[in-house]
């Protein structure tokens, strides 16, 4: 019997046709708050996904391109239109464009470039998955983001993983919906659970920890993945559930915190760097490490770090 990953399991919640806004789950990572020291230009994410809204007024200006690995439209790889509206939704949350209307990714002005390795029921083969990532590799991009799992530890994929990340390639994966809220109780799902990626677990607009996100000892960070606005089929929008909606944030983020490492140390980081810099702008929550790894991203914390620090010293000086 064939082996087939799927999307990680995701509820919409409510779809609208009209919006204007920042949804809350980008105000909560604070990406807003340094969009005046980068918005992610000329950083590119791989989305492996079930495809993406190519016209869609928030996203045509994001993508710079893209390939289908899935039989969809007749196998043909330079159709990779999304009929599912997971893709969609992950790449908008990723990167929707600052223009005024409709939603804003967390990197509005990164590139994105569509890896169609799900077919419109949501699955797809193992082996389209592996394509996907080889060739994002090829394509030199700088993230790639996979909404996407399934039970089997695939050797195959392992290696695909490792390949990205030796490339210098950030991986950031879901950690799955299969929780049961008991730290205690382990739950694995892969790609999320290699050691290799960054594994994204989910909490609510009120940074509790969502009811479904798996808990094990692979989980790197959390993000919001609760009523998560964003892009849809057909120029709309919806709000969607899930840890699928929590790895866009982390994607996005990465895309934010690269570009200004960049600026800031005047040359290109090294993956465990940007994982290291990534970590370091998380704070903690509370819930076990099994459910929230080292925090929420909070994109911001140095920066207020760094205010607390100079506040002190002021304080210092005043008193000699």
């Amino acid at each position: 019997m064939e082996h087939l990953v799927s999307l990680i399991p995701y509820k919409v919640v409510e779809q609208l046709e009209e919006v204007s806004e920042i949804p809350m789950g980008v105000e909560l990572i604070q990406a807003p708050s340094i969009w005046e020291k980068t918005k992610g230009k000329g950083i590119t994410i791989a989305v492996l996904d079930t495809g993406c809204d190519v016209e869609h007024p928030d996203l045509k200006e994001r993508i710079i391109g893209g390939r289908n690995f899935t039989k969809d439209d007749g196998g043909k790889p330079d159709i990779f239109k999304d009929y599912n509206g997971h893709g969609t939704h992950v790449a908008g949350t990723i990167a929707a464009s600052l223009n005024q209307k409709g939603v804003v990714g967390v990197a509005p002005e990164a590139n994105l470039m569509i890896l169609k390795v799900l077919g419109r029921n949501g699955s797809g083969r193992y082996e389209w998955i592996i394509q996907g990532i080889s060739y994002a590799i090829e394509q030199k991009v700088d993230i790639i983001s996979m909404s996407l799992g399934g039970p089997q530890d695939v050797k195959e994929l392992h290696q695909a993983i490792k390949a990205a990340v030796q490339n210098g390639i950030l991986v950031v994966c879901a950690a799955g919906n299969e929780g049961d809220g008991e730290h205690r109780t382990d739950e694995y799902a892969y790609p999320g659970s290699y050691n290799e990626v960054i594994s994204v677990g989910a909490v609510n607009l009120e940074r509790r920890s969502s009811p479904f996100t798996n808990s094990n000892n692979q989980i790197d960070v959390v993000a919001p993945g609760e009523q998560i606005l964003s892009t849809y089929l057909n120029g709309t929008y919806a709000k969607l559930s899930g840890t699928s909606m929590a790895t866009p944030h982390v994607a996005g983020a990465l895309a934010l915190i690269k570009d200004l490492t960049q600026k800031e140390f005047e040359r290109d980081l090294t993956e465990p760097e940007l994982y290291a810099q990534l970590i370091k702008r998380t704070v903690p929550l509370g819930h076990s490490p099994k459910l929230e790894g080292n925090g929420l991203v909070y994109l911001t914390l140095l920066d207020h770090i760094s205010e607390v620090f100079n506040q002190e010293v002021r304080i210092q000086l005043l008193r000699v």
